[in-house]
């Protein structure tokens, strides 16, 4: 098994790679990174992927690199006949979805949607209606502005590093692992930045399918008071970063154990928990919200307490509002507020504008 992507956010697979060495479950063949990382003593390293692919030959291959990095890496993995463990979002748009699931044919490529392996999302799944109206996603982060200079690539819309489809993808994947069978039709989006940034840190979404059901998210990474990441249906809700679920109002949160490990599960004989072609309708989207309109900066913002960055005032309860009414913020008298950006979502082929261009 090797590794590209071995620094930054490779460290917690690579803590998971010598977890499953020492227990005989594989053999870490290399790691690969643009830049110099901590030495694993035996473990070859090299800065590019192609000559570590015919360096070693792995059997398996962990992507954990810039989601807009992710197509010509893992076509060149799979050619060399390597299965992939991808991280998300797993490619940034809809057509090269449709490529990597053809170059794919034969091969086992998981998507590093992990909390799809919850025993909690799958007790969630079964305590809610399966055609609910509205399923909706809240949470509430605090990200300082280092946070948008940890890599050249950091806060740039091209680069895939908004606050829904990046650090909160897992927000809106759950949700429309809940709303099962979902096709949205339209998108309506506001999204937000609180700082000098080309990408939004608030976002609010809502998709509708052709039968009037409705996926609403609305996420921040400006707040002081945090939400750790909710999945609502109704009264019931899924905190799907702690694996914790509250199925009616006045009941308590209880915490479901049990989660399959994406990788163990990649080199086993099991059925893939997150296969490629179960993030169709999330690339979809994805895609749409990065095309969209630049993010519109709110100037009522306020310093963070603790310094490094600005803060969203209220946030943490409008996130929830919005959740639990499916109202955007320009239909609630925000004052900040502006009128959503609304497209058609295609999901078939290619997208509308990709077709119009072609």
């Amino acid at each position: 098994m090797a590794l590209i992507g071995a620094g930054g956010h490779g460290r917690s697979h690579r803590r998971t790679l010598k977890d499953l060495e020492g227990r005989g479950v594989l053999a870490i063949a290399a790691f690969c990174d643009r830049s110099p990382v901590e030495p694993e003593p035996g473990v070859p390293f090299f800065d590019d992927h192609r000559a570590m692919l015919a360096a070693v030959q792995p059997d398996a291959v962990i992507i954990c690199t810039p989601p807009h990095t992710h197509l010509p890496i893992a076509l060149d993995c799979l050619a060399a006949g390597a299965d992939l463990l991808l991280e998300k979002p797993p490619v940034t748009t809809l057509a090269d979805h449709a490529e990597l699931v053809a170059a794919a044919r034969g091969r086992r490529v998981q998507v590093g949607f992990q909390a799809l392996g919850s025993a909690a999302l799958t007790s969630f799944r079964a305590a809610v209606p399966a055609d609910a109206p509205l399923v909706s996603a809240a949470g509430a982060w605090w990200r300082p502005d280092t946070y948008y200079q940890r890599a050249p690539w950091a806060g740039k819309q091209s680069a895939f590093d908004g606050a829904l489809v990046n650090p909160f993808a897992h927000a809106l994947m759950q949700a429309l692992a809940v709303a099962d069978g979902f096709e949205p039709v339209l998108m309506e989006l506001e999204r937000y930045r609180t700082r000098e940034i080309q990408t939004d840190d608030c976002t609010f979404l809502r998709l509708t399918d052709a039968d009037g059901r409705r996926v609403v998210a609305a996420v921040s990474l400006a707040s002081a008071v945090f939400v750790a990441g909710e999945i609502r249906v109704g009264e019931a809700v899924l905190e799907y970063p702690t694996d914790r679920i509250r199925l009616a109002a006045d009941a308590i949160f209880t915490e479901i154990y049990g989660r399959i490990g994406l990788l163990g599960n990649l080199l086993s004989d099991e059925p893939l928990v997150v296969p490629l072609e179960r993030t169709r309708v999330f690339t979809a989207v994805a895609e749409a919200i990065v095309a969209g309109p630049p993010p519109e900066p709110i100037v009522t913002s306020t310093p963070h307490p603790d310094g490094g960055g600005m803060t969203l005032p209220g946030v943490d309860e409008l996130v929830r509002q919005v959740a639990a009414t499916g109202l955007l913020p320009s239909e609630s008298d925000i004052p900040w507020a502006v009128p959503p950006h609304r497209v058609p979502i295609e999901q078939k082929g290619v997208t509308r504008a990709q077709a119009e261009h072609r």
